[in-house]
Formats: C-alpha cells, sequence, structure tokens
C-alpha cells in the first residue's frame, strides 16, 4: 500500500427536498385543505476513524465527494426520502482544515471518532405547514436548503508512543524490526527507509507501546533538503524521541546537529524526553574516544543483541 499523509479534497453535502405544494382532492371533498409533504434532508459528509487505516491512500482516490441530495415532498402529506449520510474512513491522527482559509476543522485520534465536516441541508416545508385560520390554503412552499461545500484538506500525524530520529544507515530499521515484528526494507546504502515504519514493541506480559521509524534525517533536513522533511512532523506526537547513532561516527556532532534539525522544525520536540542509542557496537574498530562522555547513553548492537534488551526496558522507563 503506498503511503499517502496528505490529501486535497473538495466535499459537497446533500441540498435539502423542496417542500410540495398539493391540496386534496376527493369526491366529497372537492376543496380539501393543503397536504403538501416536507423535502427530505440532504446526506451529511463524515469522517470517521478506521484504525485498520495507516494511510490516507483510500480517500486521495477521488477529488471530488458529493453525498445524496433529499427527495421532494410530496402530496398526502408524504415527506420526501432524506439522503444518507457519506462516510469516508481516515486513520487515526488525521488532520482535517480548511483549504482555503487553512483553518483547522477538527482532528481524528481514536477508533470510531466521528466528525460531520459538511452537514446537509434540511428539508423545504411543504404547503400543508403553511396552514393557518386566516389562510387556509396556501399555495407556496419553501425550497430545500443548500448542503454545505468545502475543500478541505487532509494531513496525517502518526500516533506513536517512541520516534526514533537518526541519520540514514543509523540501524533504526534494523532495530524496529529486532524489538517488534515491523518488517521495514533494510539495506546498507541510505535512504532504504521511505516512509514511516510502525511496529509494536511488548516489554511485559500485558504492557506494550508503538514505535515509530522515520526516514532518516540529513543536515538541513528542516529547510527541506532529503527526505526527513517531509516526515518530521510524525514525531510530533510521540512521548519520547530515541536518538539512533552509528558509533563509528562522530557522535557529538551527529546528536547536535539532530537536535538542531528538531529544533528549527518545532522546538518543543527537543523539549521531549529522550534516550541516546549508540548503534552497531558490533564492529570491532570502534574508537573509545569518540564515545562522549558527557551524554547519558547506552551501547547496542541489532546484529549480536547487545543490550536490546536493556534498551527497550530504559524506554519502558521513560514512558512511565
Amino acid at each position: 500500500m503506498k503511503f499517502i499523509d496528505q490529501a486535497s479534497i473538495f466535499l459537497k453535502a446533500g441540498d435539502g427536498g423542496h417542500g410540495c405544494i398539493a391540496f386534496t382532492r376527493e369526491m366529497h371533498r372537492p376543496k380539501g385543505g393543503p397536504c403538501g409533504g416536507d423535502g427530505g434532508n440532504g446526506g451529511s459528509i463524515v469522517l470517521k476513524v478506521n484504525k485498520q487505516l495507516s494511510t490516507l491512500q483510500d480517500v486521495s482516490y477521488k477529488r471530488h465527494y458529493k453525498a445524496p441530495r433529499g427527495m421532494h415532498g410530496q402530496g398526502s402529506n408524504k415527506r420526501g426520502k432524506s439522503g444518507s449520510d457519506l462516510i469516508l474512513n481516515v486513520p487515526p491522527g488525521t488532520i482535517i482544515s480548511n483549504l482555503e482559509t487553512e483553518e483547522i476543522i477538527g482532528e481524528l485520534l481514536t477508533e470510531g471518532e466521528q466528525l460531520v465536516v459538511c452537514r446537509g441541508g434540511n428539508g423545504g416545508f411543504g404547503n400543508a405547514r403553511f396552514k393557518t385560520h386566516s389562510n387556509s390554503a396556501p399555495d407556496f412552499a419553501n425550497d430545500g436548503e443548500k448542503g454545505e461545500e468545502k475543500n478541505i484538506k487532509l494531513e496525517l500525524k502518526i500516533l506513536a508512543d517512541v520516534g526514533l530520529v537518526g541519520f540514514p544507515n543509523a540501524g533504526k530499521s534494523t532495530f524496529i524490526s529486532k524489538v517488534s515484528s515491523a518488517r521495514p526494507k533494510i539495506g546498507d546504502y541510505p535512504f532504504t527507509t521511505l516512509i514511516p515504519n510502525l511496529g509494536i514493541v511488548k516489554y511485559s506480559e500485558y504492557k506494550s507501546f508503538v514505535m515509530a521509524d522515520i526516514p532518516g534525517l540529513i543536515s538541513g533536513a528542516s529547510d527541506g533538503k532529503g527526505l526527513g522533511n517531509q516526515f518530521l512532523k510524525h514525531i510530533e506526537r510521540t512521548k519520547i524521541l530515541v536518538f539512533m547513532i552509528d558509533i563509528t561516527k562522530n557522535i557529538k556532532k551527529e546528536y547536535l546537529t539532530l537536535l538542531n534539525e528538531l529544533k528549527k522544525h518545532n522546538n518543543d520536540l527537543i523539549n521531549k524526553p529522550s534516550l541516546l542509542i549508540l548503534t552497531k557496537s558490533d564492529i570491532s574498530d570502534i574508537k573509545k574516544n569518540n564515545i562522549p562522555k558527557d551524554i547519558d547513553h547506552i551501547i547496542i548492537s541489532s546484529i549480536t543483541n547487545h543490550n536490546i534488551k536493556l534498551s527497550i526496558h530504559k524506554i519502558s522507563q521513560l514512558l512511565n
């Protein structure tokens, strides 16, 4: 399934049906009273969270969505049938905004949560509604109201407890595949990960957390360089950040660069609880003087499983 985290669509709710102008005509009542029924209400457009979805791909297939209109009223006081609501399923973490004004309409986070984005028009009143003592035969009725219409933007921000942050080829994908059932593409070259990957990590019999591996950042990512800028938003909702750095690199320089990129994207990110994990301890040519003593860290190897359990324990402590 293609990962799509943004979509722009046009929505048009159903118009209300018109009220009917009609009069009772029976054999013994040649001048019967008004009997025009009301028009039915137009269908609304509703966004609903489906936790089985992890992308906006389904809703992005079409650019225009239109809910059914209400049927017109009929004689004998028959009300027109209302149009059914149009339900569009979206993944949890979807933000809805007005495309023209950029105003946030709402956000949907939990399974089954719904938001009416465009309301259908009310049906018009039939002439039977307007009968009074002074006017026993009204010859007018209401038209149905127009349904709302909007151009909206949908934006997905992944919901995860833990966000993995690091440069390309730092070992994030190997780590998440080791501690969860996630199976991201893994390769010994930069930008193997092109989309965010989610994995559920169990750390006790009844406890678990969701971990997100986003594509690797590079210096200047917050200004649009590389792939990371597209996906930095996906760690905004995480509770903690785990910085992952290849132990053979210049650790302090890379750590400070990552902090700077996060700060430029959203200053609140650097205030989140965090953990530094140094990867690839199975590589023999590690320079011990490269490991900073002033930054708290854990050294791991996803190949030999060195300190994997310790790292999960540390993460669970930060979450709790």
